[in-house]
């Protein structure tokens, strides 16, 4: 008698916003796919629209930020092991019980009726015992039960408690310096979803562009507006380009660069990581204000062609493709931007994967490339010119310390006060020179920018 295999029940009824959820998970943990180019394609292939569209969002990104606390939850329910696909609907199940509005019943039966039809009959009746465990007890008794004590390990428990690996934890405490105590404000915010931020693009877009736009003006940009929903693309402004979609610690970073002081003109900008565009048409549109041009360059030819896109109505803006490391100009600049490539763990809210998917070991290559990045911005600055070196990135490795130790290898450079162009933006530290922008502080990425002056 031939075997009896076990296979998916295709006509099994399943709720497509769980089953979406599902295939991005997967594609995660087999494939490193980012969820934020893969959720958007799907949600549109299964015509998941409104609220359908949001609760699918947010079931997939808290489910994949939160998703080794729960881990740590479901072994201690299974210790004998749990098959990758069915842990990934386990996972699914826990947040809508533990994280979402979600009733028991409902997380549990479409959580057993999905294993059916992705997986296949055996596993449903595990699935359905594990969840109405887990539905016994609220989050914080789960995380009482599986996180180490406070007082014995602080590390360890907010790792836990706010589902930040380790290295994570330690590595934004030691950012914190003295205000270490906000750390697990800061951990709870990076589990918050994002607003959505505009950037209306000066000269480009007009101050009534977004009447009727529900939301309200940004706190710290002058340029920037956040909604309160909905989706930026059907804004008629934003389809054109006159205004972009843009967190407002970005924008910080592109005001410092075009406002710190230069000695002598002031024409000739570069961006020399500029993909995909946003940083690159914010400044082009205020140098384009001064009468100035900007070289927006990229290494990556596919993502140039996202600056294109992005600096398509600029007429004084020129994109290249070119290594920012060896990138050559037969005249010098008098302003250069370096956002340079980062492990990103400023953008945690946005990247729900970024977390689980960087590792320590990441450092070390992308320091190099940080370091001679921003040796090589100088050496394409004028004397008398401006460096601003940002990144996506609290770690010190990738900030304060990429910095000293360019400038302590090097006699032709001063720090500039990045801090002073920005007298509004509080929570700033006004004794250093450099501008660190927090999620629990700004509502913006944890946004680094410090600004140098090429000396004779």
């Amino acid at each position: 008698m031939a075997e009896r295999r076990d296979r998916p029940q295709t006509r099994q009824r399943v709720d497509p916003t769980r089953k979406v959820a599902w295939e991005v998970l997967r594609a995660v943990e087999e494939q490193d796919a980012y969820v934020n180019l893969l959720l958007p394609g799907l949600l549109r292939d299964h015509g998941i629209t409104g609220r359908d569209a949001a609760f699918t969002t947010e079931l997939t990104h808290g489910t994949i930020r939160r998703s080794r606390t729960y881990d740590a939850v479901l072994d201690t329910l299974a210790p004998k092991g749990i098959d990758a696909p069915v842990r990934d609907v386990l996972r699914l199940g826990t947040h809508q019980l533990l994280a979402m509005r979600v009733p028991s019943h409902a997380a549990v039966s479409t959580s057993v009726d999905l294993t059916r039809a992705v997986i296949g009959h055996r596993p449903a009746s595990f699935v359905n015992a594990v969840l109405r465990k887990v539905a016994a007890a609220d989050l914080d008794t789960w995380v009482s039960r599986v996180a180490p004590p406070y007082a014995e390990d602080p590390v360890g428990h907010l790792a836990v408690v706010h589902a930040h690996p380790r290295w994570v934890v330690e590595a934004f405490r030691d950012a914190l310096g003295e205000h270490d105590g906000e750390l697990g404000a800061l951990l709870a915010a990076d589990n918050e979803p994002p607003q959505v931020t505009l950037v209306a693009r000066p000269g480009l877009a007009e101050p009534g562009d977004l009447d009727g736009v529900d939301g309200e003006p940004g706190e710290w940009s002058p340029y920037a507006f956040r909604l309160a929903g909905g989706d930026p693309g059907g804004i008629p402004a934003v389809r054109d380009g006159r205004v972009g979609v843009q967190d407002e610690g970005s924008q910080l970073v592109a005001i410092v660069g075009a406002s710190v002081p230069v000695d002598g003109p002031d024409e000739r900008w570069l961006d020399l990581c500029a993909g995909p565009g946003g940083k690159a048409a914010l400044l082009g549109a205020i140098a384009a204000g001064r009468g100035g041009t900007l070289v927006a360059n990229e290494v990556t030819p596919h993502r140039a062609d996202l600056v294109r896109s992005a600096v398509r109505l600029l007429d004084n803006t020129e994109v290249t493709v070119h290594d920012g490391r060896t990138l050559e100009s037969a005249t010098p600049y008098d302003r250069v931007v370096v956002d340079a490539p980062c492990t990103g763990l400023g953008a945690l809210r946005r990247r729900p994967e970024a977390r689980w998917r960087r590792q320590p070991s990441d450092l070390e290559s992308l320091t190099a490339l940080q370091k001679a990045l921003l040796e090589h911005a100088l050496d394409l600055t004028r004397v008398g010119g401006v460096v601003a070196y940002a990144t996506c990135s609290p770690h010190l490795s990738e900030t304060r310390d990429i910095v000293d130790a360019v400038i302590s290898a090097r006699d032709d450079v001063e720090v500039l006060d990045a801090t002073a162009v920005l007298p509004d933006v509080p929570h700033l530290d006004r004794s250093a020179p450099y501008a660190q922008l927090w999620p629990h502080l700004h509502g913006t990425d944890a946004m680094f920018v410090a600004v140098l002056r090429r000396l004779p």
